[in-house]
């Protein structure tokens, strides 16, 4: 079979255990991303099998319709919106779907709040340029750190990212504080965290504020300029989930009248960020480029399953289709 493994930005899959179970197959794998749908056509048409990373390329209507060899998309970790399935369904394009964990977005999650939080990462480049104990050139922005303890975690969403930062926040003495469905708010107090007594107060309180959400319909542009002008002059905020979460431009605006004092980004509303960003310019935003899930045990898990659905598909017997109606418009094609 020919299969694409699509945006591998550092060539890092081909040094995964588990590449070799696609022994025998013709392996094509491309380390940049391109946007236009005749560029990613005309780079895909030969392939009966793609393998995505995640969310780096869309895979819509428009292109999928003009890859007429393709049999098989699959995913690592689980399908988000960067798949239009039923226009994958009706061509009769099947989709199978990854596994994922928590632990390396939760674990990225909590490096970032603490590397914020004592300005570990603007010492540490100062130093390297000879100025000692130095965070900013910029009077205003040349700040102590400050310590966890004692202090508000707020956690919007407790899935299981929110539930194992909360964990790490409690280790640190932090009180947590949690937003979202009253499924979430009744499972937080069932874990002796405190629910929010409304989402003004959530905003309002926190030190460290995290967003655990999912992107969709119900959660685009969640969180809005009314909401951050809430929060602290001092407080953090931190996303790790999806940028799309918040309302296009608020939290630049928000920054820049102070409110919050800072902000962790490791996801954006492009990807990969453009290199004159106005958050890049920002000396109160630490951005990292989306490592949630870019970490090597995670790779060999995703990998691993995204690999073997592929196997499993093409001798007839994958089990984890995302779409099985898919099979009807074969028949009917």
């Amino acid at each position: 079979m020919k299969i694409a493994i699509l945006d591998d930005y550092q060539d890092a899959v081909r040094e995964l255990g588990c590449f070799e179970l696609l022994d025998g197959h013709d392996v094509k794998v491309f380390n940049n991303s391109i946007r236009g749908v005749g560029q990613l056509a005309a780079r895909l048409a030969p392939f009966d099998a793609i393998v995505t990373i995640r969310e780096r390329t869309v895979l819509t209507r428009a292109l999928l319709a003009k890859l007429p060899n393709l049999k098989l998309i699959s995913q690592t970790g689980k399908v988000g919106g960067q798949i239009d399935v039923a226009a994958a369904t009706e061509l009769g394009i099947a989709i199978a779907e990854g596994v994922g964990s928590p632990v390396a977005p939760a674990e990225l999650t909590w490096a970032l709040i603490m590397a914020a939080q004592r300005k570990i990462v603007p010492y540490a480049l100062h130093l390297k340029a000879g100025a000692w104990q130095t965070v900013s050139t910029n009077q205003p922005f040349n700040t102590l750190g400050t310590t966890l303890r004692g202090r508000t975690l707020a956690i919007w969403g407790y899935g299981k990212i929110g539930k194992l930062i909360a964990g790490y926040g409690k280790a640190f003495g932090m009180d947590v504080l949690v937003w979202g469905s009253d499924a979430s708010r009744a499972a937080a107090v069932a874990d002796g965290h405190t629910a929010a007594a409304s989402r003004e107060a959530f905003f309002a309180a926190a030190d460290v504020l995290t967003l655990q959400l999912r992107l969709g319909d119900a959660t685009r542009g969640i969180v809005t300029a009314a909401d951050l002008a809430l929060m602290k002059p001092t407080a953090l905020f931190v996303n790790t989930s999806r940028a799309e979460l918040v309302a296009e431009g608020a939290l630049e605006a928000a920054l820049r009248s102070g409110c919050p004092g800072a902000a962790a980004l490791d996801v954006f509303d492009s990807e990969p960020l453009a290199e004159d960003s106005v958050l890049l310019r920002m000396p109160h935003v630490l951005a990292t480029p989306h490592l949630g899930y870019v970490e090597q045990d995670s790779y060999e898990l995703y990998f691993s399953h995204a690999f073997r659905n592929l196997v499993d598909f093409f001798a007839g017997g994958c089990q984890t289709i995302l779409n099985p109606g898919y099979r009807d418009h074969l028949r009917n094609g």
